[in-house]
C-alpha cells in the first residue's frame, strides 16, 4: 500500500511525507509531489504522475492520492489521464484533509489494510475533532 501526497508547497509535501513515513514504518511507501517544476507554489502534473508511477511500480496493493487544495485536483486529473487502465484501477484519490487523512491512511496501511479500507480511514479524518472533547475554546 502506498500514499502519494500532493501539495502546492514542496516543503509541506516533503515534511508531511517524512512525518507520515515515521507513523507508517517501512511497510508503507510514501511519495511527495509538491510545488511547480520551477520551485514556485502550485502543482505539477508531471511530478504527480511520476510519484504515482513510482509507487505503483513498487507496490501491488495500490496507491491512495491525497491533496491539499481543490485546485490540485487538476494536476491529479491530468496525471490520471496518462496512466494505463490497469494502473488507474489501482489508484484512488481521496477528498480527505491532507494531514489528518495521510496520518490515518498510513496507520491503516501499516497494519495491512486494503486500498478501500485505507481510503475509508482517510475519509474519516474529515470528522475528526482536533480539540479534546471535540469542542473548540472559541465555540
Amino acid at each position: 500500500m502506498s500514499l502519494v501526497l500532493v501539495s502546492h508547497s514542496k516543503a509541506l509535501a516533503e515534511g508531511l511525507r517524512d512525518m507520515v513515513a515515521q507513523v507508517a514504518g517501512q511497510d508503507v511507501r510514501v511519495a511527495a509531489a509538491g510545488g511547480t517544476a520551477d520551485g514556485r507554489l502550485g502543482t505539477n502534473a508531471e511530478a504527480v504522475l511520476d510519484a504515482i508511477r513510482t509507487t505503483l511500480a513498487d507496490d501491488d496493493d495500490g496507491v491512495l492520492v491525497l491533496l491539499d487544495l481543490g485546485s490540485a485536483w487538476l494536476s491529479v486529473e491530468m496525471a490520471l489521464e496518462d496512466l494505463t487502465d490497469t494502473e488507474r484501477a489501482r489508484v484512488r484519490v481521496s477528498e480527505a484533509p491532507l494531514v489528518e487523512g495521510a496520518v490515518l491512511a498510513a496507520v491503516q496501511a501499516s497494519v495491512g489494510a486494503t486500498l478501500a479500507e485505507v481510503a475509508a480511514a482517510a475519509a474519516g479524518a474529515a470528522a475528526m475533532p482536533k480539540a479534546p472533547g471535540g469542542t473548540s475554546p472559541n465555540a
